[in-house]
């Protein structure tokens, strides 16, 4: 029951619709791109590559910390970023409607790469949210938290990202012109981002020893530093210590083993994903199939087993949730190899993308809360963006070279989605050397 009460709690709705917030750029710059791209007569391996624009998501930690330290006026330090963020991904919407990809795909690229950069720099502000306006003692919001950003996630790329394939099939509207809806969608989220809570969060203490830290450091007394050393500390502070930190506190091989294990853990997930669009298309299935299939109904199985896995979570602890997601992960990879095999099957096209998404909701609010327990609240931006954006290494910058390999299988999607099961191997290895301090990190936040 104390599992169940863990979900009331207002806080969660703010962090759902951030979710969506987070996850509807993605419609923009991969499965709506993908499809533009797709009937320009763009190849498997072209388009793959397109989507090394996703490798922003992977190096966002290197800006980070900017938003631990810099506070913008009116909306406060989360919301602040995040308002502005949405703005700029509005205007870029704009600009990529009044483009023809066949002639401008070098503009196309850039305001496709101008979002995902936002989209990265709103998604530190708002894991940074989310870790903030739930206590260090509560290790059960954490866990339900992770699940209604999941769930969030899943509505915004999911749920909202069916509607531009349904209007591309029934109306005829141009690539082009779907962004302008895309626009106005994230247009009315940046209404809730004006009259969400602000988290109230104390770092000040940490950061003045920080500060005291580095100057002495640089040679100067903490009492009568000049500018140079003030200046100085500042920017050790703002850049290095997150970082220190996190390793200091765990040390350095338990640190490296932590980031190896997200590095790892989703990869063969993120090779399918990537070619997943473009494997419905070339078995058979119409548009409005696959914006039913792939996205309405996963936004919905996602969005269940989401709160399941948040409250399997809670009730069962991080280590296992991971572990059980990881076997599911490679099981559903396989569902896609009998699917290659059998043909352009509906139904079992469904069962598919039921099990896909009971795999992919699962295995997120399980790592999600991974991370967020790693994290001290005062660097809550730079550290988990440097765990995630890890995470966000392995899912994007390497699966670019997933349609390179189906290239090079001759077309043989049933192999290469039998590749992507095994991938998950290593990251379970890797989890099973890391349980103990996973127990010991949760007892410490009950």
């Amino acid at each position: 029951m104390r599992f169940i009460q863990s979900f009331a709690d207002r806080r969660l709705f703010s962090i759902f619709v951030f979710g969506i917030a987070s996850g509807f750029p993605w419609v923009m710059i991969s499965s709506v791109m993908t499809a533009w791209l797709k009937d320009e007569g763009l190849s498997r391996t072209d388009i793959s590559l397109f989507g090394s624009i996703f490798a922003v998501y992977a190096i966002n930690f290197l800006w980070s910390p900017l938003l631990d330290r810099i506070r913008l006026p009116l909306l406060g330090q989360r919301k602040g970023w995040i308002f502005l963020m949405q703005g700029i991904i509005v205007a870029c919407c704009v600009m990529m409607s009044m483009l023809d990809a066949s002639h401008s795909l070098f503009y196309v690229a850039l305001f496709g790469l101008s979002i995902a950069l936002c989209s990265a720099t709103q998604d530190i502000a708002i894991d940074a949210y989310r870790i903030d306006i739930i206590n260090d003692d509560e290790r059960e919001k954490l866990a339900a938290g992770s699940s209604m950003a999941t769930a969030g996630w899943w509505t915004g790329y999911g749920g909202l990202g069916a509607l531009p394939f349904f209007i591309a099939d029934w109306t005829g509207w141009a690539w082009n012109d779907i962004y302008l809806l895309l626009a106005g969608v994230m247009g009315t989220i940046m209404i809730f981002t004006l009259f969400a809570q602000e988290p109230v969060t104390d770092r000040a203490a940490q950061l003045k020893a920080a500060t005291e830290y580095y100057q002495k450091a640089l040679g100067a007394d903490p009492q009568s530093a000049g500018f140079v050393q003030k200046a100085g500390a500042w920017f050790f502070v703002t850049l290095a210590e997150p970082f220190r930190e996190f390793f200091t506190r765990n040390g350095t091989r338990l640190a490296l083993s932590l980031l190896l294990f997200i590095f790892l853990f989703k990869i063969g997930e993120a090779f399918l994903g990537r070619m997943s669009l473009q494997f419905y298309i070339e078995l058979g299935f119409s548009k409005s199939e696959i914006g039913g299939y792939s996205k309405l109904l996963n936004w919905w199985v996602t969005i269940l087993f989401s709160v399941i896995g948040g409250m399997v979570t809670i009730r069962y602890g991080i280590y296992r949730g991971l572990f059980i997601a990881g076997i599911a992960m490679a099981a559903s990879n396989l569902m896609f190899s009998l699917m290659a095999w059998v043909g352009p099957d509906k139904t079992l096209f469904a069962l598919t993308i039921i099990v896909d998404g009971f795999t992919a909701a699962w295995s997120t609010v399980a790592m999600v809360a991974f991370i967020s327990l790693m994290c001290n609240r005062t660097f809550s931006a730079s550290q988990y963006a440097l765990m995630a954006s890890l995470s966000v290494a392995g899912k994007n910058l390497l699966a670019s070279g997933s349609g390179y390999i189906v290239d090079k299988l001759d077309g043989d999607w049933s192999t290469f989605f039998i590749i992507t099961a095994l991938m998950v191997i290593p990251s379970l290895l890797f989890l099973r050397a890391i349980k103990p301090h996973i127990v010991k990190a949760e007892q410490q936040a009950q």
